[in-house]
């Protein structure tokens, strides 16, 4: 029998996050422009929807971009990122199993 024990972390290193996007103005008689991050977990999409769906209940949607991470454990590509950054105001992300 050994001695030795082996530990084996799952995280991920850290990632460098910038820092918070400009503030953006609604105009008047829009609604907002709405993006979704799914993170590919089972049902994060039903979430999302189900999010969506009680957001435009609540104030006007303009539009709505949703996106897909390509798994649950990487960070979102750039070109998913400047898509939102692009077409959205505000951006929901979720996860769920």
């Amino acid at each position: 029998m050994s001695d030795t024990v082996f530990l084996i972390s799952p995280e991920a290193p850290p990632h460098q996050f910038g820092a918070a996007g400009e503030q953006r103005a609604i105009k008047p008689g829009k609604g907002i422009r709405l993006g979704t991050l799914d993170n590919t977990k089972g049902n994060a999409d039903h979430l999302l929807a189900f999010v969506v769906e009680n957001i435009r209940k609540m104030m006007p949607v303009e539009s709505v971009v949703a996106l897909r991470k390509n798994n649950p454990s990487t960070p979102a590509p750039k070109n998913v990122l400047d898509k939102l950054e692009a077409e959205a105001d505000f951006v929901i992300s979720a996860m769920a199993d």
